[in-house]
């Protein structure tokens, strides 16, 4: 077994913070989530893959979206998409 010594980057770390309000707002077990994460490495630092990060965004945006269609119209309050985003994984 190999004695190398890895960390997390911050984006890294930022992501597995979004994957566990990912899962306690939509009740999903955070151990699914986390099997999802992709990594690579650069160095003695992991990173998220690019395609996996993309992704990520291309699904959060799809439920937010879902949200907008299954709101009230009548709640009073507009949505507002590029805010929600940013305000649930801020």
């Amino acid at each position: 077994m190999s004695d190398n010594n890895l960390k997390l980057s911050d984006e890294t770390i930022g992501q597995v913070a979004k994957l566990i309000q990912l899962a306690i707002i939509t009740g999903t077990d955070i151990v699914d989530n986390l099997r999802t994460l992709r990594l690579v490495s650069d160095g003695d630092t992991l990173y998220l893959c690019k395609e996996y990060n993309d992704s990520f965004n291309e699904n959060l945006e799809r439920m937010v979206g879902e949200l907008e269609e299954n709101t009230p119209e009548n709640s009073g309050e507009e949505f507002d998409n590029a805010k929600t985003t940013s305000t649930i994984f801020s």
